[in-house]
């Protein structure tokens, strides 16, 4: 194979003379080189290994936020895939027999479930997950599962509430499901 001089050669692009003078200063510069123990630092070389590494870093980088961008993508398909296998059954407005109340994003919004079904919500059994813009009801287990993978999914949880120590009101409780 002709080296890359050879070809330029070839192509008319570097004339013979030429080729022979930078052989001879090559030469020359290298035998300098040996006899000082000096290298010369190759400025090409140095900027052309220096661009490799910040494409490297910059491939590092994409990689990363391409491996984050399909976990989220990921944890999203979970979520949804659980609230599918889990929702619990809601009932219609015509068929209900009761409104329940709760507040998300700021706003008080409404759900109708059965009385059975909102006693089940005040007692902590069920919790209201947001998915898009419609509200289901799941499982508590399966909605700590979802607030572990996404916490602002999770919309309504019964917390269970110590009494402070000195409130004169510890033994009178506000119902749960008292109507609004």
């Amino acid at each position: 194979m002709a080296s890359l001089q050879d070809q330029f050669m070839k192509a008319g692009l570097v004339s013979k003379g030429k080729a022979k003078q930078l052989n001879q200063d090559k030469s020359r510069q290298q035998k300098l080189d040996r006899k000082s123990g000096v290298q010369t630092v190759d400025e090409a070389k140095q900027a052309a290994l220096e661009i490799q590494r910040q494409q490297a870093e910059r491939a590092r980088e994409l990689n990363a936020q391409r491996d984050a961008a399909a976990r989220q993508k990921a944890i999203e398909a979970q979520i949804v895939q659980m609230i599918q296998q889990h929702k619990q059954a809601k009932l219609t407005r015509g068929a209900a027999e009761v409104a329940y109340n709760y507040t998300h994003d700021g706003k008080i919004k409404r759900m109708f479930v059965s009385a059975q079904v909102r006693d089940h919500i005040a007692a902590g059994h069920l919790v209201i997950v947001c998915q898009g813009e419609a509200a289901e009801l799941l499982p508590k287990t399966i909605g700590d599962k979802i607030a572990e993978r996404d916490p602002a999914r999770v919309v309504y949880v019964k917390q269970a509430e110590a009494p402070a120590e000195d409130d004169p009101y510890a033994d009178f409780k506000v119902p749960d499901d008292l109507m609004w």
